[in-house]
């Protein structure tokens, strides 16, 4: 069972349901694999709107590492997730929403989600 006051998305991988979450070690991880600074760096970077493959790939494999899941970011690439490339681009929306407490991005769920001012 999902807990969304723990930040975590449910999602079907592979046809499986499986849940994500960006713990404090997987976002420790993000910022080391993007260089960012701080968290808040980070989340700026993710609300630019622009993500590329491998920037889903990572926040992915880190969420499914966050929620107990032993996967490396190759693993995640060659899985399947319902919607295709849009899905896990909606997947990692709502990842990042339910982490840094964001509003939901432009409507089409193919961009990440803007911080809220403060």
């Amino acid at each position: 069972m999902v807990n969304s006051r723990r930040g975590e998305v449910e999602a079907v991988i592979d046809g499986r349901r499986r849940i994500l979450v960006l713990t404090l070690g997987a976002l420790a991880e993000l910022e080391a694999a993007f260089g960012a600074a701080d968290l808040m760096a980070l989340a700026e970077r993710f609300s630019a709107g622009r993500l590329g493959a491998r920037d889903v790939t990572l926040v992915l494999a880190a969420g499914l590492r966050g929620a107990g899941e032993a996967v490396t970011p190759e693993e995640v690439a060659a899985m399947r997730v319902d919607g295709g490339a849009v899905g896990c681009v909606r997947l990692v929306n709502a990842l990042l929403a339910a982490t840094f407490g964001m509003e939901e991005g432009s409507g089409d769920g193919t961009r990440p989600p803007s911080p809220q001012a403060g």
